[in-house]
């Protein structure tokens, strides 16, 4: 009798199992690639923020549908308060060039900008929702992203490689998907008074926000978080002090205070206060572009925790739009930006290791944070 032949006619086994080894090599690079520790920390800290907008946005909804209470600016301005209390009166504490009276002598006009920009960019997009609709909203809000990465590139010499902006691609077809879950649950069903002058609130508003996350990007990774935060707390109380007064007296005036309603207030001053606290903490580590990523699922935060709260309708969609968005962003974390040497520069033109996604930069050269931590 003859005895079976160990390996199926026509593919040598030993064929079979170089491919099978080269598969199996070819998984782990990937894996290895994607799912490091520090693109999953990464991951973590974003959906923090992510879930801290989430708050914001459920806690203003309930004041607005509830209880008739629709004061963006004094919200902004409790928050700006609470920066102003904490991360100001660290700067006026400290000594040397780091005192915040040696800060505004050298650069008070710079960061009065600063939080002029940081103020309105809040105050737009959600005026923008009296104009406008939901869809338009949330589609034009991304319009921050690209802006973001042309003043990156400019600004902080940010190099992008072909993979980030497939990266960035892939987000905005979440958010897309998003928006048509939306569509067919329902939930567009506002029309707006004046969509055009509501969009460009929302292009603007989205405009400034990438100014201020530029902005706060160069400051945290080249002079400290706490003068960030403390510059934007003590502008920020002041520009939006005036602002509250002029468009919102009216409206603060007419609030029938209880124990409810200022339970929302502190509830959505403590989320705010905590996003501008941690956000610094998260572009130190990633970039701008990269945080700005990873909290495009605050939209979907919002809508499955309103699925029990206001009563939305599910859609399968906002599972697929989530899960295309974080797949965009777990791309875009995968590999870092270069960053370009500026033109005035005595080194010769060539690239560092870069200030995006500085974690991955240390985990894939190999070299201990502490003498890497020069940009």
């Amino acid at each position: 009798m003859e005895a079976d032949s160990p390996a199926s006619p026509g593919t040598p086994l030993p064929s079979v199992l170089e491919e099978a080894g080269t598969f199996g090599s070819l998984l782990r690079r990937i894996k290895g690639k994607l799912f490091t520790w520090n693109i999953l920390k990464t991951i973590a800290l974003g959906q923090m923020l992510s879930l801290c907008i989430c708050g914001t946005a459920i806690t203003s909804q309930y004041l607005a549908e509830k209880y008739k209470v629709n004061t963006p600016m004094l919200q902004s301005f409790i928050n700006y308060c609470l920066l102003f209390l904490i991360y100001t009166m660290m700067l006026a504490f400290q000594s040397g060039s780091d005192n915040l009276l040696d800060i505004l002598k050298r650069k008070w006009w710079k960061y009065i900008l600063l939080g002029l920009a940081d103020v309105e960019a809040n105050y737009l997009i959600v005026r923008a929702y009296q104009y406008t609709t939901l869809t338009s909203v949330q589609l034009l809000d991304c319009f921050g992203i690209p802006v973001l990465m042309a003043l990156s590139w400019f600004v902080l010499h940010a190099r992008y490689r072909v993979i980030h902006f497939i990266a960035v691609f892939v987000c905005l077809l979440g958010v897309g998907t998003m928006v048509g879950a939306d569509i067919l649950a329902g939930r567009e069903d506002n029309s707006g008074s004046d969509v055009l002058i509501g969009d460009l609130l929302v292009l603007l508003g989205a405009s400034l926000y990438a100014v201020s996350n530029v902005c706060e990007e160069y400051i945290v990774k080249k002079l400290s978080r706490q003068e960030f935060l403390g510059m934007v707390g003590l502008f920020g109380t002041i520009i939006s002090g005036i602002q509250l007064l002029i468009v919102e007296y009216k409206d603060i005036a007419s609030i029938h205070w209880d124990w409810k309603i200022a339970l929302l207030f502190v509830a959505f001053a403590l989320c705010m206060f905590c996003l501008y606290s941690f956000m610094p903490l998260v572009i130190k580590v990633t970039s701008a572009t990269s945080v700005n990523l990873g909290i495009l699922t605050a939209d979907l935060y919002s809508l499955f925790f309103g699925l029990f709260l206001f009563g939305y309708k599910f859609s399968g969609l906002y599972i697929l739009s989530f899960t295309v968005i974080m797949v965009g962003f777990i791309l875009y974390c995968s590999t870092p930006t270069r960053t370009a040497e500026p033109a005035e520069s005595s080194v010769p033109p060539v690239t560092s290791i870069g200030i995006d996604n500085l974690g991955l930069k240390l985990e894939e050269s190999g070299l201990p944070e502490t003498n890497s931590a020069v940009l």
